[in-house]
């Protein structure tokens, strides 16, 4: 899904990006800004619709939420109706979520190209950076707000009032919780429509601060020199070895914080709200101080181009050191019957419960007073239920009976089991290191823009191609494979209302380590070999230029 959505969003921001360049100079720039404010609002409100046209949302559950219901018998053999099955099987709402990320990706267009130009002609050169740092770091600001306000969400239920939240028997722990998703959409439209008003009020031009000799017009020759200015670029081995750096880079980068959240939530039992909060909180902060030390480091120590990469390549080999010491921090597999713990066969049935005719598609986790957790109170081989809601107790439960000795409790509760009290202790040293990790692999990010060696006159193309390529091709794949592989670390898929598979409710807390990590791992060596080759090619055009003037200086001598 959140593949899907940087695509859509992608495709809208180049279809118009080149219309945007050409004309974006001519016009009003502060109004198409506004314009793109409010195109982006439209887009959010229109991704939020489904949520208002669409019936209320339906988890799996084998528990009735009637409150009229004593026992499980009927309790246990609950499927949804053809007609449900049928509306979904017709349902269009997708055609909304991909309009509204076309809307947003169109109306971000028009931000930062003509925002920084208006800057640019309008302000005193020694103001410029001053200004784009200010720019720099609400950019960073705003992934923190947005990490913060999906944390917040992620605790509101998905239909909050439109259904009996007494009702709903599953918690924001619970991995088929839905949080409020709809309202991040309508929160950040209706700022972004406040936020493009006073871009409506902006002059077509401002006053230069000072006297400048006027800039030649360049738009009827521009075509003239880009292709040829595209190839000097891409000829020079340097630009070349960076950009393929920043893209590798990038790519372990989305890859990595997309999943996160859910490695975060499986390996160490912690909710995704919970999760979302601390990489808000913790990991982004640490990013942005990371890359002004960076800065700080070359402007301190007068770091020339080789200083600068023999720093990036420090900072990423560092990174990924703590990487690899985050892989063997790690909590064990939840204790889950038939799945993590077997009973006697890797299988959800047992002697226990085989007279129950229960569901194996179902996914209703049930917590054990043994802290083994079962994937139905069917399943568990309970009998009999008190209470509604959250606070339903099973009892009588054959498969609880079997692994306890006798007068112990075998009652269950809604929910899966938290995890052992050692768990908590060791998440912490690992968010620990995670930050650490992020701070020390971020200082090398500054440095790895200065070692782009090219000519001047060609800086602005240089940094358009490398926006344009880190787009496309860092964006969109990484959600793709990283997705992919950890799929197959999925030990229970949940059940569409049609029988289809769902999301998968449980993974291999060790496969999926091992997988996320090596994967992060290898795109870290990779992009460590990619800057050693690019420091290597620095290092030889140094000392080609020292040979040269050499040879100059002994010619003339």
């Amino acid at each position: 899904m959140l593949s899907q959505q940087f695509l859509h969003s992608f495709t809208g921001n180049l279809l118009v990006i080149a219309f945007v360049s050409y004309f974006g100079a001519k016009l009003h720039r502060p109004r198409l800004i506004a314009i793109g404010c409010l195109i982006m609002a439209v887009g959010s409100f229109l991704t939020a619709m489904p949520h208002f046209l669409q019936g209320p949302y339906k988890y799996e559950t084998s528990v009735s939420h009637s409150r009229d219901i004593n026992t499980t018998e009927s309790i246990l053999h609950c499927y949804f109706s053809t007609l449900a099955c049928e509306k979904a099987v017709g349902s269009s709402m997708w055609i909304y979520v991909f309009l509204g990320n076309m809307l947003r990706g169109i109306g971000e267009t028009p931000i930062m190209p003509l925002g920084v130009s208006y800057l640019d002609d309008f302000s005193r050169e020694e103001n410029t950076p001053f200004y784009l740092a200010c720019i720099h770091t609400v950019g960073i600001l705003g992934p923190m707000f947005g990490f913060m306000l999906g944390s917040f969400l992620a605790k509101i239920y998905v239909d909050i009032g439109f259904v009996d939240l007494d009702s709903i028997t599953i918690n924001h722990k619970d991995s088929r919780w839905v949080g409020a998703w709809w309202l991040g959409f309508i929160v950040t439209g209706t700022i972004i429509l406040l936020s493009s008003i006073p871009f409506w009020f902006l002059p077509k031009s401002l006053p230069k601060q000072e006297a400048t000799i006027p800039r030649p017009q360049r738009q009827l020759t521009i075509m003239q020199y880009f292709i040829p200015s595209l190839k000097r670029l891409f000829r020079n081995s340097i630009f070349s070895l960076m950009i393929l750096t920043y893209l590798v880079a990038v790519n372990g980068f989305i890859g990595a914080i997309t999943f996160k959240p859910k490695y975060l939530e499986q390996i160490y039992g912690q909710s995704a709200s919970k999760a979302i909060f601390l990489i808000g909180i913790l990991n982004l902060p640490a990013v942005a101080l990371g890359i002004i030390t960076g800065g700080f480091v070359l402007k301190r120590f007068k770091l020339g181009i080789i200083g600068a990469a023999r720093l990036s390549i420090t900072a990423s080999l560092g990174a990924s050191c703590m990487f690899a010491i985050q892989f063997f921090i790690h909590c064990e597999n939840a204790d889950v019957a038939g799945l993590t713990v077997s009973y006697n066969q890797q299988t959800l049935l047992s002697q226990c419960n085989m007279d129950c005719s229960c569901s194996l598609k179902h996914w209703d986790p049930v917590c054990s007073y043994n802290g083994m957790t079962y994937a139905s109170p069917c399943l568990a081989g309970c009998k009999i239920s008190t209470g509604t809601g959250k606070e339903t107790v099973f009892h009588n439960c054959t498969c609880i009976e079997e692994m306890l000795t006798p007068g112990v409790n075998q009652s269950a509760v809604l929910g899966q089991c938290p995890r052992r009290s050692d768990c908590d202790r060791i998440f912490k040293i690992y968010m620990v290191m995670s930050v650490i990790g992020s701070f020390i692999s971020a200082c090398g990010g500054t440095p790895g823009y200065i070692v782009l060696s090219i000519q001047k006159d060609l800086k602005s193309l240089a940094l358009g191609m490398q926006t344009l390529i880190v787009r496309t091709l860092g964006g969109i794949p990484p959600p793709i494979y990283f997705g992919a592989l950890i799929d197959r670390t999925c030990l229970k898929w949940g059940t569409k209302q049609c029988g289809g598979r769902g999301a998968c409710r449980l993974y291999d807390a060790n496969s999926f380590r091992y997988r996320y990590n090596v994967l992060g791992l290898k795109v870290i060596y990779l992009s460590v070999l990619d800057r050693n080759c690019a420091a290597l090619s620095v290092c030889r055009g140094q000392i080609s230029l020292v040979e040269l003037s050499f040879h100059v200086h002994n010619g003339q001598s």
